[in-house]
């Protein structure tokens, strides 16, 4: 069941960009109510993670080892092997995913949990990316906080109004061009 139409996301925040030559890291952190031991199970079973994911994953991610990760939303299916290099509940997890690699930091806070994602972008697309992952994190709060408005990514979200004004901020915050769709687009 989705409810996207009562979804209005906040302002482009909590996300930065480390530059390391031509490596470009975004990391993005997020305070969410919840305790680690919940956030860590959204993180890693494939239920949890199809409720908000922008990918399907073939088995628990809690464990070390290969698994198979499906894109949502892509116009035909697009399945990246990938292998979960480290799984430390409930406060580390580490795999790549479309050519990048994702480090989940869970650190506990008072009243939830502060989860931090490095995910290393190509930077053409990294302000679409922190647009993305913003509506994930969204869409994972609400459904932690049994509050589900169903997932919302590929596609979906890029339809979305508030993906495009996230889109445009990141993009702001980041001092790129704001990223348009180009098939001639350059690595540059």
């Amino acid at each position: 069941m989705s409810n996207h139409e009562s979804y209005r996301p906040g302002p482009a925040a909590g996300a930065k960009v480390e530059k390391d030559g031509e490596k470009w890291t975004l990391v993005l952190v997020r305070d969410l109510r919840h305790a680690p031991a919940l956030v860590w199970e959204a993180l890693t079973d494939p239920a949890h993670l199809s409720e908000w994911a922008p990918f399907d994953a073939d088995r628990s991610l809690a464990a070390v080892g290969p698994a198979k990760l499906t894109a949502v939303g892509a116009p035909t299916p697009q399945v990246s092997e990938t292998t979960v290099k480290r799984a430390e509940a409930p406060r580390l997890l580490e795999y790549n995913w479309g050519g990048g690699d994702l480090r989940w930091e869970l650190e506990p806070r008072a009243g939830g949990t502060r989860l931090t994602l490095w995910h290393n972008i190509d930077r053409r697309f990294i302000a679409w990316g922190a647009a993305g992952w913003h509506v994930c994190f969204d869409v994972l709060d609400r459904l932690l906080a049994g509050d589900p408005i169903g997932r919302l990514v590929g596609a979906d979200a890029v339809k979305f109004g508030g993906w495009q004004r996230l889109n445009v901020e990141y993009a702001k915050q980041f001092g790129l061009e704001t990223p348009g769709w180009s098939p001639n687009a350059r690595k540059g």
